[in-house]
């Protein structure tokens, strides 16, 4: 139903229904498991991976108006099987967490609202600021990178459990230049041992079909709720 109206507005934003304004970063991702191990293999390994950023405003409405900023990470940029990470801004709380919420602020918490299915039960993924005062549209937000990194704490929490840390995310002030083709797959491209599950991982497979029906389909799939 929702798969229509996406394909439209990506045909209108040239095959980017959301997030049409980002600002993309090289940045470190270091993993260090957690206190306790999850049995899942990306959320336990120990590793240090450089990983492509795109920070972006999901509606594209005019900075300083509130926007439900997106925040993407892809692992193995180039690989034939990449890993990609989409969070957006929402509250920290058991029951907040699935609620997008408008930020001005891009030191904003960020959580996975489709859920992934493991072997550990039903998680989620979070994204923690360690600061604030970060301005969210992309000039000035990569301004603000250049001169001081933007760090966040990665944590995972099972069901509506509480967030436990297991990676450091470094957005340092390598900025890169903003590619079209860039498009990242939460579907498709999942963490090892998470599956994409619940009510938006099967509403998320059809807006991606439809999004890249509207450009063409050249490139990788886009998504209804991508970055």
């Amino acid at each position: 139903m929702v798969a229509a109206p996406l394909a439209a507005l990506a045909r209108w934003r040239n095959g980017k229904p959301m997030h049409p304004r980002g600002a993309v970063f090289d940045a470190v991702l270091e993993r260090h498991g957690s206190a306790r191990p999850w049995g899942v293999p990306f959320l336990d390994a120990t590793a240090r991976d450089d990983v492509v950023v795109r920070l972006s405003r999901g509606a594209g409405l005019p900075a300083p108006v509130p926007d439900l900023l997106g925040l993407a990470v892809r692992l193995d940029e180039g690989s034939e099987q990449p890993v990609d990470l989409l969070l957006s801004t929402t509250g920290r709380g058991a029951l907040t967490r699935v609620v997008p919420v408008f930020r001005r602020d891009t030191a904003s918490v960020y959580c996975s609202i489709m859920a992934y299915s493991s072997a550990a039960g039903p998680i989620r993924l979070a994204a923690l600021p360690t600061g604030d005062g970060v301005p969210s549209d992309p000039e000035p937000l990569a301004a603000s990178v250049r001169r001081r990194p933007l760090v966040f704490v990665l944590a995972a929490a099972r069901g509506f459990g509480a967030w436990a840390p297991f990676a450091r995310l470094s957005i340092g002030e390598a900025v890169r230049p903003l590619d079209p083709d860039l498009r990242f797959d939460a579907v498709r491209h999942p963490p090892p041992g998470l599956v994409p599950d619940g009510p938006l991982a099967r509403f998320r497979a059809p807006a991606y079909a439809a999004a890249q029906e509207a450009r063409g389909g050249s490139g990788a799939a886009t998504a209804g709720t991508s970055h």
